[in-house]
């Protein structure tokens, strides 16, 4: 309220910053003002919520509050701007959907043949009017020598492969590092090195979510190589997704169009909002799951979600799938993209199995984030693999070519394993498959069996060297092949039910253990199949593998990820845990060494207070005068710099009570006077 004071605040006879005594032309000069901006140059820094937060409502106000038919379009298309950005971002992000979905499709079946009806067809349809008997004659296949099938799959998988991360090294760019040396000729360390279009970019787009600048991460041009190199590193076979890959291009989608509006444009706040809403078209696009996708934005990437934003992710998700289902990538004129029609059901007992399907799962996820942390930090940091990534994903291609193309089962992409895995064989439609016709052999099943070990083995171990390659890339897909194929392989002991039950609610199972996600992944998984009789299943086997996860590894695949990029992020469960260890021991308490209950104090807020030096540095004794000489601040912003803390300020103290605070970059542009007031 504009007359209410605070302890902390003392009397003053001028105007507060919310009197709505304030005139119009005060309004927009605020609105308007710049101070307090984060520079457009001082990157990787944060910005300032609540400096955004007061602004906006300054701009709000000033629109709002003028009269006429004029003012009142533009007050209305200031109330309408955001659902009409939505739109947009999930219009576009449908129709890049569309162009990358049949192009990967297209390139992918490459690698075997080429539709004589039409070479820019897909195998699949090509093939659409056969049967699943792979006497297709539409399709003609390279050679029908399997050492010279096997020859050219492995160089088509080795090009696309080097195509893809050829194209993600143009998007490399240097950290700032900190400069410790007030001479300007000194030299400069060298920071670390990011590929923009490398990865599934969720990582990254939960930093920035969480207030972070990365500058350039949502260009055009990061848009278009990450589009483009996605399309080929899915071709090539390895085992990775384009899942990821929407998520952020369809962010550089609602990053780009809200750059079009300058309510959003020049404010950081609002800006996130959108984002968020542009995270659930994203999967939205990828799955064809409208509601998963925004309870995925909602549950793993953001971290500030209010009412408004769920609406508008919700109208952007809706957008985004119906010009998909519009436009139909897969021929069937459905977003389902795993329909499945299981005719059987389960009882009580058969809990006990999906609970097995929730260990397995949970047991792969925990391991998996361990191994792949550890690979990240070993093999991708030996000068050789650090140099060249390329030389990496060559590598990666090669062993995936050699280790998928002998097994049927593997041979073709993420998104088509999944779909034969999850087939009902009692469905006469589905008997002529591979997989249904291995399983209805009475001379015994022994190397079909063979086959389904190998292929959960070899899904699980390139994994596992595979994310995290310089290619854009997501673990979505391999963590549900991976699913899919355990949970085959354990239908084969159940007779009482189908064994695609099994592969659809261990593929759940799996990326649950994997990604940590559960409503949201539950909700994706009906969404995905069309199967709401297994709602309770799926239920069961993703909390157990979440907490078998948790067990192993306290942390998701892309929090790790965050730890190995370096980006920073606020766990705020994971500081407050700290705070509640720190108590009065010497000792203090770290993530690698929690303090013991019994040493722990929480009560002892002393001990949260920050050394002297620090709060030396941080406060500014303000004279009754309340004028501070100008060489005073600059020597404190000096000490900050060097300290690395690019985006700190400094606390105003008079007669040992708070006055305020003076943002860092507030500062830099002040600061030209002799005295500050």
């Amino acid at each position: 309220m504009a007359t209410e004071r605070t302890p902390l605040l003392p009397p003053s006879d001028g105007p507060a910053l919310t009197d709505p005594a304030l005139s119009r032309d005060e309004q927009r000069l605020m609105a308007a003002s710049t101070v307090g901006e984060r520079l457009p140059y001082n990157d990787y820094t944060t910005i300032d919520w609540l400096h955004d937060l007061v602004k906006d409502s300054y701009r709000y106000r000033y629109v709002h509050s003028r009269k006429g038919l004029r003012y009142g379009l533009v007050s209305a298309f200031d109330s309408c701007s955001g659902w009409i950005a939505v739109a947009i971002i999930g219009s576009i992000t449908a129709c890049i959907a569309f162009v990358v979905d049949v192009a990967e499709a297209t390139v992918s079946g490459w690698k075997l043949g080429y539709c004589t009806t039409n070479p820019l067809l897909s195998r699949e349809a090509c093939c659409a009017n056969a049967d699943f008997a792979d006497n297709c004659d539409a399709f003609y296949s390279w050679s029908a020598s399997y050492w010279s099938s096997f020859a050219i799959y492995a160089a088509a998988a080795l090009a696309f492969s080097i195509v893809s991360s050829s194209a993600t090294m143009l998007t490399k760019r240097s950290l700032p590092a900190v400069h410790d040396k007030l001479d300007a000729t000194a030299p400069v360390a060298s920071g670390k090195s990011i590929y923009m279009a490398a990865g599934s970019g969720i990582p990254e787009i939960k930093t920035i979510l969480s207030g972070f600048v990365i500058p350039n991460f949502l260009d055009l041009k990061v848009l278009l190589v990450k589009a483009f190199g996605a399309t080929f590193a899915v071709a090539s076979g390895m085992c990775l997704g384009k899942e990821g890959p929407f998520v952020h291009i369809s962010t550089c989608v609602g990053y780009l169009v809200c750059r079009c509006f300058p309510k959003y444009r020049d404010n950081g706040r609002k800006m996130r909002e959108m984002l968020s809403a542009a995270c659930a078209s994203g999967l939205s696009v990828a799955f064809g799951a409208p509601i998963g996708g925004v309870l995925f934005s909602y549950e793993e990437i953001s971290t500030y979600f209010p009412r408004k934003v769920l609406w508008r992710a919700f109208f952007c998700s809706l957008f985004a799938s119906m010009i998909l289902k519009a436009l139909n990538p897969t021929g069937t004129g459905k977003l389902v993209l795993f329909e499945t029609h299981y005719e059987s059901s389960y009882e009580a007992i058969d809990y006990l199995l999906f609970i097995i399907l929730g260990i397995a799962g949970g047991l792969f996820g925990g391991i998996f984030c361990k191994a792949n942390f550890s690979w990240s930090k070993w093999f991708r940091q030996l000068p050789l693999i650090k140099n060249h990534p390329v030389f990496e994903v060559f590598l990666v291609a090669l062993a995936t070519a050699l280790l998928q193309f002998p097994n049927p089962l593997t041979r073709d992409s993420g998104d088509v394993i999944i779909k034969n895995l999850l087939v009902d064989c009692r469905d006469v439609e589905s008997s002529a498959s591979f997989v249904c016709r291995n399983e209805a052999r009475t001379d015994g099943k022994g190397d079909y069996i063979a086959w389904l070990i190998h292929g959960l083995v070899t899904k699980l171990l390139l994994t596992i060297i595979t994310f995290g390659t310089k290619v854009p890339s997501g673990v979505i897909i391999p963590a549900l092949d991976g699913g899919a194929f355990f949970g085959r392989l354990m239908g084969q002991c159940i007779t009482s039910i189908s064994p695609g039950v099994f592969a659809m609610v261990g593929a759940a199972a799996f990326l649950a253990g994997v990604s940590r996600m559960t409503i949201s992944l539950c909700v994706i998984m009906f969404e995905l199949t069309g199967e709401l009789e297994f709602i309770i299943p799926h239920m069961i086997a993703i909390l157990v593998a979440k907490w078998t996860a948790d067990a192993i590894s306290s942390e998701g695949v892309y929090d790790l990820a965050q730890t190995v990029l370096g980006h920073p992020f606020l766990d705020n469960d994971h500081a407050l845990k700290l705070v509640q260890a720190y108590g009065t021991s010497s000792k203090p308490a770290t993530s690698f060494s929690p303090l013991k209950s019994a040493d722990a104090d929480p009560a002892l807020v002393e001990v949260l207070i920050p050394p002297a030096r620090t709060m030396q540095e941080i406060t500014v004794e303000v004279p009754l005068s309340n004028t501070v000489p100008k060489v005073v601040l600059e020597h404190k912003l000096t000490r900050l710099h060097n300290r690395g803390l690019m985006d700190a300020g400094l606390a105003l103290v008079q007669n040992g009570m708070l006055q305020g605070y003076l943002p860092g970059t507030w500062l830099c542009e002040i600061g030209s006077s002799g005295i500050i007031h």
